[in-house]
């Protein structure tokens, strides 16, 4: 009877910065040999403001327009423009892009979500889409409050790709998926 010999795993690499080079040049990443996949990503922003800046939105008497619908024009024009604002993203043919914009009682909570077949992530292009969305909002209601704050930009789920899925712990997302 022969034993079987288990084979060693290999042991996991640390996760390395996939823009430089063997010799610390910033390099674009090379995605000629990965298999084109279906790729979705959504992100988050959320425009904090003063209740009565939220009030003027609800009542949308902006003598510059519906600053929800602006931010989300401007949001799905960033997304397909983010290999123009970030130097190493690949020019990508995205085939679907959405970005919401809802009121609540402190401010503006927007999402985009971002969806391509190709051979890399839109994770950069729904954090693209969430955060100038986010800028056109405050852009749209500055003249009612300097201080408000972006903040909570960040991806909320992806999939596709070799990676496969990640859901960021703790959101409604997460929780779905736990069921």
């Amino acid at each position: 009877m022969r034993k079987s010999i288990a084979k060693p795993r290999a042991a996991k690499s640390k996760p390395q910065l996939s823009h430089y080079d063997q010799s610390g040049r910033v390099r674009m990443v090379d995605v000629t040999a990965k298999p084109p996949t279906t790729r979705t990503a959504i992100a988050h922003a959320f425009v904090r403001m003063r209740r009565s800046t939220v009030a003027s939105l609800r009542k949308l008497k902006n003598p510059k327009g519906n600053p929800l619908e602006i931010a989300r024009i401007a949001g799905i024009t960033a997304a397909k423009r983010t290999s123009d604002l970030i130097p190493l993203c690949h020019p990508l043919t995205l085939t679907h892009v959405d970005v919401r914009a809802k009121l609540c009682q402190n401010g503006v909570e927007i999402t985009s979500e971002a969806t391509a077949t190709g051979p890399t992530g839109v994770e950069m292009e729904a954090l693209v889409g969430a955060s100038v969305a986010a800028l056109t909002i405050y852009d749209m209601c500055k003249a009612l409050e300097r201080g408000m704050q972006i903040t909570g930009v960040h991806l909320v789920k992806k999939s596709g790709g070799r990676s496969g899925t990640y859901v960021r712990p703790g959101t409604p997302a997460e929780k779905a998926g736990r069921r």
